[in-house]
């Protein structure tokens, strides 16, 4: 059992040096606790998923030029999330505009290699599968 999603949730990523913000635009149309609820598919950089403030990994590129620019010393760059795919699994009963809806369980991958996860679902009030 999972809690529903909402615009304001908190995210994290392993290789974000703060907390993000989740956005959930009201197209969706549907509400959880007054404050509209995420699918799947609330998954889009900058528009969904906000700046983890910092990246630590190699495997972003501009965290690796600024490394190597500084004689292999680790330099973080501005951590902006590339996400390709849907948030996973997503809710198995509850759909939301014909979507899978979002729960704190899930999580997202970043093209560089960092697992998103929701540390707060954005309302406490809202239990799905």
């Amino acid at each position: 059992m999972g809690q529903l999603v909402t615009n304001g949730a908190q995210l994290q990523c392993s290789f974000g040096v703060a907390p993000g913000a989740m956005v959930v635009t009201p197209e969706n149309r549907v509400n959880a606790s007054n404050l509209p609820a995420a699918t799947i598919m609330d998954n889009v950089p900058t528009k969904n998923i906000m700046p983890f403030g910092m990246c630590t990994t190699l495997s972003n590129p501009q965290v690796a030029a600024a490394t190597s620019a500084a004689m292999g010393v680790l330099t973080p760059q501005p951590c902006i999330p590339v996400t390709s795919a849907p948030w996973t699994p997503g809710s198995p009963t509850i759909t939301i505009s014909q979507k899978p809806a979002l729960n704190n369980s899930c999580q997202l991958m970043c093209t560089w290699g960092g697992v998103i996860t929701v540390v707060s679902p954005g309302q406490q009030t809202t239990n799905v599968p």
